[in-house]
């Protein structure tokens, strides 16, 4: 028992009877965690900056104006919106789990605890192909880019370049990725900002040989393009533009101080949609017509992008360069982050018996080398741009994404039911949770069933005129989680978790940097609480 520590045995943390506090290991406080292997080397600053500004690429700066000419200014709005609910709903049922069992796979792991392991390994390979789509599309747009601006090496050279950097650079460590996630999320962040003052300034007759256009797009030629039609389609763009918002639970086995750092990203979440998304939706909706023609037919993907039209119409007909360059930014972040997400969530699974057992291995400095060389390698897929045309890979590639992101959501709010079930009838109160999910059960409830409509209604213009192609495209993914999950229950004979059998304790642990044990414990207790002032509750909490 060398290796655990009692409450009583803490100096400053408060006595308090009856306390459910889980023993403390000193394996929290090692520097790799003890049951993944990897290092715990992400900072508290790190994980806030990938919930605000992390997974932002150029499906946001260019797939938005697919969105907008499918669905016009409005639904862009109302899309934007509603996914933006949904969201920040999946993430306050997230944040609460994922504060309280910050080691082990994630959501897939912690379906594996509170539903049943073939649950858990069908909503983990769902997450997978999540991010093996976005990653084949990063690789995309970034050779597409090097093309646009040379074309003496060919679209597979420029990938084959950057597959060998990016491997290279995953290799160095977790800590290397969030310094460099960090600056990155910062980039995009004021770009966004500069691109939203110069909307201001175009819209208002602040452009020199510009008058004030002010909403005339609106008008002319139109809040909607296609009607309800248009406002469906635009749902399936904005989900997979929100997909990664969820990756703070993935990257909170590698945070040194999960109990500090998850609940001030979850929280900060709520900023990304209102700053980032609904601050897109407005000001491309605002400058960029939606019958725009290059929308459609840019010749690069750059010509595509909204922000590239409005700064083409203000006057400026080079600007196609400088976004050109933020979306490189953009996209050096995207492949960056979907490597990494994609190989913590296949890594995790291996570890599970849920993937190849050879995909869970770590080295000595805890990366996990198997796993990020076999995500990298989906990169590959970006090739399907030779064959098929960029137009049509990019369609593929969002209708997958899309449709799983439905599906892991809907998951997780469904995994949050059960975890409030258990803890209840285990004899549990809300008031030991570290972080409680706001609006519960109603929030969890909702993104349940927002997320299976969802999932069901995403592909239904295909039916009219139906299109068994595009049709088969929207809706594989429905039946093969329904595979997945039968095929691994009758394999591995996994039976469902009844409640009071439920392990409500493993896997919890403690920040790495705790020097202040109040601190660390605050909100784990109904007896303690900090207070501290407003001014800084806000500047913890932007």
């Amino acid at each position: 028992m060398a290796d655990v520590m009692t409450t009583a045995n803490v100096k400053g943390l408060p006595q308090v009877s009856g306390s459910t506090y889980p023993p403390l290991n000193k394996g929290d406080f090692q520097a790799i965690d003890p049951h993944s292997g990897v290092k715990r080397g992400l900072k508290t600053r790190h994980l806030s900056m990938m919930a605000l500004a992390g997974i932002i690429g150029p499906g946001l700066l260019i797939g938005s104006g697919g969105a907008l000419a499918s669905g016009g200014p409005a639904a862009l709005l109302i899309g934007f919106g509603v996914i933006g609910i949904i969201a920040f709903s999946i993430m306050q049922s997230l944040g609460e789990m994922t504060t309280l069992y910050p080691s082990g796979g994630a959501f897939t792991s912690l379906a594996d605890r509170f539903v049943d392991p073939a649950f858990g390994c069908a909503v983990g390979w769902n997450y997978f192909v999540i991010w093996i789509a976005v990653l084949a599309n990063e690789y995309n747009v970034l050779s597409s880019i090097f093309v646009f601006w040379s074309d003496k090496i060919p679209l597979w050279g420029y990938f084959l370049i950057f597959w060998f950097a990016f491997l290279g650079f995953q290799l160095l460590g977790v800590t290397t990725f969030g310094e460099a996630e960090f600056w990155l999320a910062i980039a995009k962040l004021l770009g966004l900002t500069v691109y939203f003052l110069f909307s201001i300034v175009y819209v208002s007759g602040g452009v020199v040989g510009n008058g004030a256009i002010g909403f005339r797009y609106w008008h002319d030629p139109g809040a909607f393009s296609n009607g309800f039609r248009g406002v469906a389609s635009v749902f399936v763009f904005c989900s997979t533009f929100y997909a990664g918002c969820e990756s703070v639970a993935v990257a909170a086995t590698e945070t040194k101080n999960p109990r500090i750092a998850v609940p001030r990203a979850i929280r900060q979440v709520f900023w990304r949609i209102i700053f980032v998304y609904m601050g897109s939706a407005f000001f491309f909706g605002l400058t960029c017509p939606a019958d725009a023609d290059s929308l459609a037919n840019g010749k690069s993907r750059a010509l595509k992008s909204p922000m590239t039209i409005a700064i083409q119409n203000a006057g400026w007909e080079a600007g196609v360069h400088l976004i050109n360059t933020f979306i490189l930014i953009t996209c050096l972040s995207a492949v960056n982050s979907s490597i990494y997400i994609g190989s913590r969530t296949i890594l995790f699974m291996a570890q599970e018996r849920k993937a190849p057992r050879f995909l869970g291995y770590t080295n000595g400095r805890g990366v996990p080398v198997s796993a990020i060389v076999f995500t990298n390698l989906f990169g590959a897929l970006s090739m399907m741009n030779v064959s098929t045309g960029a137009g049509a890979a990019y369609t593929y590639i969002v209708n997958l994404s899309g449709v799983s992101t439905f599906l892991v959501w809907g998951s997780i709010s469904f995994i949050h039911l059960r975890f409030r079930s258990a803890w209840a009838k285990q004899g549990r109160h809300e008031n030991q949770l570290p972080f409680k999910s706001a609006l519960y059960p109603w929030n969890a409830y909702f993104g349940l069933a927002a997320n299976m409509f969802l999932a069901l209604i995403q592909g239904w213009q295909m039916l009219s005129p139906f299109n068994a192609g595009k049709f088969v495209d929207a809706y594989i993914l429905l039946p093969i989680f329904a595979v997945i999950y039968f095929v691994y229950k009758v394999g591995f004979k996994t039976k469902h978790r009844q409640l009071l059998m439920i392990d409500l304790d493993t896997h919890r642990r403690k920040d790495v940097d705790t020097h202040d044990h109040k601190k660390e414990y605050n909100g784990e207790d109904p007896t303690y609480t900090a207070k501290n002032s407003l001014w800084r509750r806000i500047a913890e909490n932007f």
